[in-house]
């Protein structure tokens, strides 16, 4: 991160709002012809693998049992819970469901800080705002689409909320779980363990038997690299974030990346951006930056 405070939450803040905005892109294209848990899991144990690499290579000692233990509860609850479960579920739930259903992360997080021992009790103002943001979000997605959906799968849509639950709980266990001083170390430990479980899930699953490398075009592997190097930056600053601020704060991230994947669909493939969209992005804009203007 950067030498100044100020400037090391800007750029993690900058990281998490657009590269993980730009990877739902990336991976829309690369889902297309890699499984969506291989492709994860790999992603994952190269993005980890890196991380450790260059912790070894700066001097970092070595951890603790407890730290594996730690970080590895960590990549069990956000790479696989969170990430992998996703990826499974909308295979069979709308994807502006989707979307919306993940946009609860912020105020699982708050849930999930508040009934830790001690935790904190969020004020009204955040509340507030974080009712605004999703209720921005709701709207950005086309309501009357969302709402023309005959039949719901329960079962995609409920491991979706899951999933969501499962990662806002990695999150706060995140920021006050025993891990390595160096944070390069314990995000590569969590990203490589919950790699290696994404990877045995894809196996299991039978992904991998099926999968024909071969086959693969280059649009989609340059996804695939893409996600692997951006992704393992926005993953670090994330986990970052977590201890240098609010998860409160650091969630809001929810809200922000379907705007910037809006975005970012009518620049690239050419979608379209209705003054209602802009209209619903600037909602979502303002619920944010209430809440993270606020005093930690």
């Amino acid at each position: 991160m950067c030498h100044s405070p100020r400037l090391s939450l800007v750029a993690g803040f900058a990281a998490i709002y657009l590269i993980w905005g730009s990877t739902y892109l990336a991976i829309r294209f690369g889902v297309a012809a890699i499984p969506p848990f291989l492709m994860a899991g790999v992603r994952f144990m190269v993005g980890g693998m890196a991380l450790m690499t260059w912790a070894a290579y700066r001097g970092t000692s070595w951890p603790t049992v407890h730290h594996w233990i730690a970080t590895a509860t960590v990549g069990l609850l956000m790479a696989v819970g969170g990430n992998g479960l996703v990826t499974w579920a909308l295979q069979t739930v709308q994807s502006g469901l989707g979307a919306l259903l993940v946009s609860m992360v912020p105020f699982w997080v708050v849930v999930a800080d508040w009934a830790r021992p001690n935790g904190d009790r969020p004020s009204g103002r955040v509340i507030a705002a974080l009712g605004l943001g999703f209720a921005g979000v709701a709207l950005l997605i086309d309501p009357t689409n969302i709402a023309g959906v005959r039949e719901v799968n329960l079962v995609g849509a409920a491991t979706i909320v899951l999933a969501s639950l499962l990662w806002a709980g990695g999150s706060v266990y995140s920021r006050y779980a025993p891990q390595p001083a160096s944070q390069a170390l314990s995000s590569g430990m969590q990203m490589f363990g919950g790699g290696v479980m994404l990877v045995v899930l894809s196996a299991a699953t039978g992904e991998m038997a099926r999968f024909d490398l071969t086959a693969v075009s280059a649009a989609a592997l340059g996804a695939w690299a893409y996600v692997i190097v951006f992704g393992t930056v926005a993953y670090g600053s994330y986990l970052w974030l977590l201890k240098a601020t609010s998860p409160t704060k650091v969630a809001t991230y929810a809200y922000v990346n379907p705007v910037i994947a809006l975005g970012l669909g009518y620049l690239v493939l050419g979608e379209t951006l209705s003054a209602w969209s802009v209209g619903c992005a600037a909602i979502v804009l303002v619920a944010v930056l209430i809440v993270v203007t606020r005093p930690a």
